[in-house]
């Protein structure tokens, strides 16, 4: 994508303005007249909210890589005027890499809008910019996976979307379009997201409690607050009393959403001399009160950020969205009552409705697994709302087939296989979480769901040119699998390399190496890729069959006269590994007694093989499936996804139990049901 001669990106006045830096954009133009049609492109590092004439007019842009910037295409036609007109962007900047985004040591911003034709605006040395301090920048990360909790005072909030601040300061020119930050720029793959604002007016509880101390750690203040607060109900009934603030302490307010979501809450209030406005947010209850994360567990999620009020009326709203189902507003401010709101954004996908399988319990897990899989979809799949919101490539697999019950829709896959490819190392393997250049969590098994999603469009009712997609991703293919092969250690099996995380499940399975699932995995994705080179004519295919036939001889030195063993001397096969035996083709004539192994240890309590999770169910179902065995899948998905429907529960959890610190009680790889419940229902129309 090639923008106007003369268009730059830009940064903010001093260029190591970057860890947690807020920086405000402005650029004035003036219209002879109203366009009959406005279009603005425009890119940031990392993300931006753009204003036009005060409106606000979206967030961006798509998760992208350094080495191709993806750049949000906005019509805006009806937001410009004659005359003076004002363009206003926040950009934020965390200054450091996480685990949706990849720091190059810049904060950047590019753009150029196009009147009827015309380019009338340009992101240049015209521009103005200003470091917007009332954002704390030495704040705490939200989680090991995410950016910074937002402190925000709002005494020193400048007024600056329409108004005309002062202390702005000439926009620094980083670089031209293409350059050492930002390679190039790319068209957005996934489509811009819709925003609903709804008003939070209902609160599922109210407690009182003492004053907030505020430290360095909000979340830390809630929990304190939290712990010494007693619900308000001075009416005696089940509804919560009238909720205006406690004068000499803390109101604590919290919504119910119904569902995880991705939110972004916020307030109006009118504080009489200041005070502190906590928002955070929580997936699940525990005795009845909102569950709030204690950062000292692995994920470190402490999800709740500051607002310090200024006197007077203020709108409060944070920069980035999070995700939950309650949201928890703690105000310590004698005011009157607040007007609630939370921001929804959302992918704007065009679902076709569920038929209904005349199965009352299907039909309702069928509910809950698409809540899921609208749910996790942002600019891609992202693998759940609260905890991440992470793109990780495995995760794909499993959401890309529940989106096929919903949608015809081909982008998030396409959109995850590209990143992936363009994300390769220098080795030749590919990240686990796109984009993220996180090494303690490259999983080499994630190489072979790549080649999965690849084979998987040749199927896909979206994806118009499967083997032109094949082409294109060809060289990174042959590169990844000349990569791993040599990984092959003694005996002929494939061993995980320094420096890689082996998966392979959530389940408690046996992962000592050489490990029969990982070589399955290989065996299946060598497979899968000769198929493809048979396709389209490409002569890597001999070899890959050739290797695929040494892995298949090397495998069954872990079959002996007791079974299979995921590894030597280690223990039975696990789930997992008798599904990968059948899809490979090497459970021979004992692939229908594996189908029995798998289906009856999925509806069994306890026992052996070991139980895979739910996300490792999918793969489960495809070996059933190629055996003809629908029944077992239903029946195994009215059990334990039934359990959930049970239970009350409206989304699919990560695990089978989320009774650990930081579980997520939403996450899109469990949704899958969904796709294997509708294509099931239309062979049986069939």
């Amino acid at each position: 994508m090639k923008p106007p001669e003369g268009t730059f990106w830009i940064g903010p006045a001093h260029p190591f303005d970057l860890r947690d830096a807020y920086v405000n954009f402005r650029a004035d133009l003036t219209l002879a007249s109203a366009p009959g049609r406005a279009i603005l492109r425009l890119s940031a590092d990392s993300r931006y909210r753009l204003w036009i004439n005060g409106t606000f007019a979206g967030r961006g842009p798509e998760r992208s890589w350094p080495s191709s910037m993806a750049v949000d295409e906005r019509t805006v036609t009806n937001l410009l005027r004659p005359g003076a007109n004002r363009i206003a962007l926040q950009v934020h900047s965390p200054g450091h890499s996480h685990f949706a985004h990849v720091h190059r040591g810049a904060c950047g911003l590019i753009c150029w809008l196009e009147a009827d034709g015309v380019t009338v605006l340009r992101s240049g040395l015209g521009w103005h910019v200003m470091r917007d301090r009332s954002w704390a920048d030495r704040v705490d990360r939200v989680s090991i996976y995410g950016a910074g909790v937002e402190d925000r005072e709002m005494s020193h909030a400048p007024d600056w979307t329409e108004a005309d601040p002062q202390g702005m300061d000439p926009a620094r020119v980083v670089q031209g379009p293409e350059g050492p930050v930002w390679a190039r720029l790319r068209p957005r793959v996934t489509p811009l997201p819709v925003e609903e604002v709804r008003p939070l007016t209902h609160p599922m509880m109210i407690l009182d409690g003492p004053p907030l101390n505020r430290t360095a750690d909000p979340h830390a203040d809630l929990r304190t607050v939290m712990a010494l607060s007693s619900p308000r109900n001075s009416t005696g009934t089940q509804e919560p009393a009238a909720s205006g603030v406690t004068p000499q302490g803390t109101c604590i307010r919290v919504f119910d959403l119904g569902e995880s979501r991705t939110c972004l809450g916020g307030a109006e209030i009118t504080a009489d001399g200041g005070g502190t406005l906590l928002v955070s947010h929580a997936e699940r209850l525990r005795d009845g009160l909102p569950l709030l994360s204690d950062p000292a567990t692995y994920c470190r999620m402490r999800p709740t950020d500051r607002f310090i009020l200024r006197p007077g009326r203020q709108m409060v709203e944070g920069f980035t969205p999070r995700g939950a189902r309650y949201l928890v507003f703690a105000l310590d401010s004698g005011t009157p009552e607040p007007a609630f709101h939370v921001r929804l954004p959302g992918y704007p996908l065009q679902e076709r409705p569920l038929p209904p399988t005349g199965d009352a319990t299907l039909d309702g897990i069928s509910t809950i697994c698409r809540r899921t899989t609208v749910a996790c979809l942002q600019d891609g799949f992202v693998d759940g709302v609260w905890r991440e919101s992470s793109l990780w490539l495995g995760d794909a697999v499993a959401q890309d087939w529940a989106l096929r019950a919903l949608s015809d829709d081909p982008r998030p896959l396409l959109f995850a296989i590209g990143m992936a490819a363009e994300g390769a190392d220098a080795e030749g393997f590919l990240p686990s979480v796109l984009p993220g250049e996180v090494p303690a969590y490259a999983v080499i098994d994630y190489n072979f769901a790549w080649v999965e999603l690849l084979a998987g469009c040749a199927t896909h009712p979206g994806v118009a040119d499967a083997e032109g997609l094949w082409r294109r991703h060809w060289a990174t293919l042959c590169r990844m699998l000349a990569r791993m092969a040599l990984c092959i250690g003694e005996g002929g099996l494939l061993r995980t390399p320094p420096g890689r995380r082996l998966f392979l499940d959530w389940s408690a399975m046996d992962r000592a190496e050489p490990n029969l699932t990982l070589n399955l995995r290989y065996l299946h994705a060598l497979q899968l890729a000769a198929r493809m080179a048979e396709r389209i004519g490409a002569g890597e295919g001999d070899e890959w069959r050739a290797q695929a036939a040494l892995l298949s001889d090397a495998v069954a030195a872990l079959c002996h006269p007791d079974g299979w063993s995921e590894s030597p001397g280690g223990a039975g096969a696990s789930q997992l590994a008798l599904a990968f035996l059948i899809l490979t083709g090497l459970a021979g004539d004992q692939a229908a007694a594996f189908a029995e192994r798998i289906t009856a240890r999925s509806l069994a309590g306890d026992g052996t093989p070991a139980l895979a999770s739910p996300f490792m169910h999918h793969y489960l179902f495809q070996a059933l499936d190629r055996l003809g065995r629908h029944d077992d899948i239903l029946a195994i998905i009215r059990a334990r996804w039934g359990r959930w429907l049970r239970e009350g529960l409206v989304m699919t959890p990560e695990n089978w139990s989320i009774d650990f610190p930081d579980g997520s009680a939403c996450h899109g790889f469990s949704a899958h049901p969904l796709g294997w419940i509708a294509q099931l229902s239309r062979v049986k129309a069939d």
